[in-house]
């Protein structure tokens, strides 16, 4: 097994996880807070496709697809974003996970299209001291994923859903 093969096994869990997660839930589900200040289930899926985004962007510019207008905004971390709870301001689970499909296809693309050496290249600035190369950008962005999915069980549980995984 080489990085490449690593990062994308770590990204088939990720949907994996994400899907199985959030597979049987309803809009109106994604918008449930199990806890005070625990972000919801929407806002954190727009979250993870922002992150996605700017790494993606970062390694090769302009090869994501657009997002809708104020979807930035809507997802941001400022506390307006996070504490929000009004549908409006977010998106259909549907809607979500065609966004993410999109963009996961574009940065699945970037990496088959990087050599194991470009994979050594400096990573984002911005991540730089927690993600020093291309390569472990990729894989943050894989486990990010997986890290939040561990927070939609808290969702499922409260909504008295069956443990899928």
């Amino acid at each position: 097994m080489n990085a490449k093969d690593a990062i994308l096994q770590v990204h088939a869990l990720a949907d994996r996880l994400v899907n199985a997660y959030v597979g049987d839930l309803s809009d109106a589900d994604l918008l449930l807070r199990p806890v005070p200040g625990q972000n919801h289930i929407a806002w954190q899926l727009g979250h993870l496709l922002l992150t996605e985004r700017f790494f993606v962007e970062a390694i090769k510019p302009g090869s994501s697809p657009a997002l809708p207008e104020g979807f930035d905004v809507a997802h941001g971390r400022d506390e307006k974003a996070t504490t929000s709870d009004d549908p409006s301001q977010f998106l259909s689970k549907d809607a979500y996970v065609k966004l993410i499909k999109a963009q996961r296809e574009v940065t699945l693309a970037v990496l088959n299209g990087l050599s194991e050496a470009d994979l050594d290249a400096p990573g984002p600035e911005s991540v730089r001291k927690m993600c020093p190369t291309v390569g472990s950008t990729l894989m943050l962005n894989g486990t990010h994923y997986i890290m939040h999915s561990g927070q939609f069980v808290s969702v499922r549980r409260k909504l008295g859903k069956p443990i899928t995984i």
